[in-house]
């Protein structure tokens, strides 16, 4: 099946707005309770894709395997503890974070 000009245009506009961001930059997102917390499995550019194109099957998918979640206390607890940076991008008015494993 071809993938439609539009949302080839619109991946890479998502790719184009994803970038590293640290937990402090995130916190009063997670405070308005629009934090969306991707596994690292995921693509997170086709993550945020879907939810552009409310493709409501595939985040519910992701949501009922834990893959995808709006964050939580805990997560924020660690978050704060830890620091860790993330790779970030908004959906309005969700905005999806990866946490970046294994740098440093």
């Amino acid at each position: 099946m071809a993938v439609e000009p539009d949302t080839e245009t619109l991946r890479d506009k998502i790719n184009l707005e994803t970038g590293r961001v640290a937990w402090a930059e995130l916190e009063r997102h997670f405070a308005r309770g629009a934090l969306v917390r991707v596994a690292g499995e995921l693509d997170l550019v086709e993550v945020a894709h879907r939810f552009a194109v409310d493709d409501k099957a595939a985040v519910q998918a992701w949501m009922e395997e834990g893959a995808v979640a709006v964050a939580e206390a805990g997560d924020a607890q660690r978050w704060s503890a830890e620091r860790p940076e993330f790779w970030a991008v908004v959906v309005a008015p969700w905005v999806l974070v990866q946490e970046i494993r294994g740098h440093g």
